[in-house]
């Protein structure tokens, strides 16, 4: 008895360090946690959508799941590097709106004279220890977060790995302005380093500022958050992006819901909807869209063009690398829904009559 206690000592001991580890960020004490505990959103120690969203279909066993990730189907992640363009970010000038992609979620905006960037990942897994999960795409490793210029903001729409990566934050911090992140992100923000006067968070319906040109407003996404064993600590966040004479919806992730609708029913119409495209299944169906929904989100919106991100970086669902990009692009053309899927590394002047609709990924296996 006394082994076996002197067992699970030090298993509680190792998995205490391991948590504590900066990678898995802080959870949010004092008047950050006053503000969570007081949010519409905020129920019972958790955030919630407004509408039952359970995280896996509860007709799926957590066996099934287990078998399916240990018997990966075939073309889950592609058989050669895909087709990237390095662009050199730091000298990119000009008024013109404009657009790069680096594949998944991550995407940097030229506006008004300012550099935005969204939701920076640039591990080689989206994963708390980097010798462990799905590794990036060949091809899709020549961007870092070096490689940017000073930003006026970085927006952060939660705290999943595969949209908050440890190390481009920490290396980012010290050319970042300011940060506007969904809110309770802001405390791991501050332990990795960021000033707390550097960062603005945000629940749904919160406005912000970019300058005095730029305005952002939270709205709902159906979705979930948590860097360690704790989930909906912090909240998940959709943005409304608009200037003077152009209007983005920033979609970070989430599954087909009501708050579509109502979002273009309220801010729309919108110039380009990002949405998630990918890493989907019908075991957690309510939690990322199929790519069908993507397209119909995208008409709710009232998006005049639809880019899908959340695919063509890492293989994190049980489907195909390039399937959701396949199916979108079937689904909008019935919905006579223009795309734009430009390649990874890609200037898009985002005011072009002429997006870039080449379907790169087609000759690629």
């Amino acid at each position: 008895m006394m082994v076996g206690l002197i067992v699970l000592f030090v298993i509680a001991v190792a998995t205490a360090v391991v948590l504590n580890l900066p990678t898995f960020g802080a959870s949010a004490t004092g008047s950050r946690l006053e503000r969570i505990q007081h949010s519409p959103h905020y129920k019972d120690g958790a955030f919630e959508y407004p509408i039952p969203t359970p995280t896996m279909d509860p007709a799926f066993s957590f066996w099934k799941l287990l078998r399916a990730y240990m018997n990966p189907l075939p073309g889950q992640s592609p058989a050669q590097p895909l087709p990237v363009e390095k662009t050199d970010l730091k000298v990119l000038k000009g008024s013109e709106p404009l657009l790069v992609w680096f594949g998944h979620s991550s995407y940097f905006l030229r506006i008004n004279g300012k550099n935005i960037l969204i939701d920076p990942v640039f591990c080689e897994r989206p994963s708390p220890f980097q010798f462990i999960g799905s590794k990036r795409y060949p091809g899709t490793e020549v961007y870092s977060a070096d490689d940017f210029p000073e930003l006026d903001a970085v927006i952060l729409t939660h705290d999943h790995y595969d949209h908050l990566d440890y190390e481009a934050i920490t290396r980012l911090i010290p050319k970042t302005r300011h940060f506007h992140a969904a809110l309770g992100v802001g405390a791991h923000l501050e332990r990795w380093g960021a000033s707390p006067g550097a960062i603005t968070e945000y629940d749904w319906g919160d406005r912000g500022t970019i300058g005095t040109d730029i305005e952002l407003i939270a709205t709902p996404a159906r979705h979930f958050s948590g860097r360690g064993f704790g989930r909906n600590k912090t909240l998940w966040t959709s943005f409304v992006f608009r200037t003077n004479d152009l209007k983005l919806f920033l979609g970070g992730d989430s599954g087909f819901g009501p708050h579509f609708k109502e979002i273009g029913e309220k801010y729309g119409p919108f110039d380009l909807a990002l949405l998630e495209c990918g890493q989907y299944n019908e075991m957690w169906p309510r939690i990322h869209m199929m790519p069908e929904e993507t397209a119909q989100a995208a008409v709710e919106l009232k998006a005049r063009t639809l880019m899908p991100v959340h695919w063509a970086k890492f293989t994190l669902g049980l489907h195909p690398w390039k399937e959701p990009i396949e199916r979108v692009v079937k689904k909008a053309g019935e919905l006579h829904l223009p795309l734009m899927t430009p390649r990874i590394g890609q200037v898009v002047m985002l005011k072009d009559t002429l997006l870039p609709t080449e379907h790169w990924w087609a000759p690629l296996k």
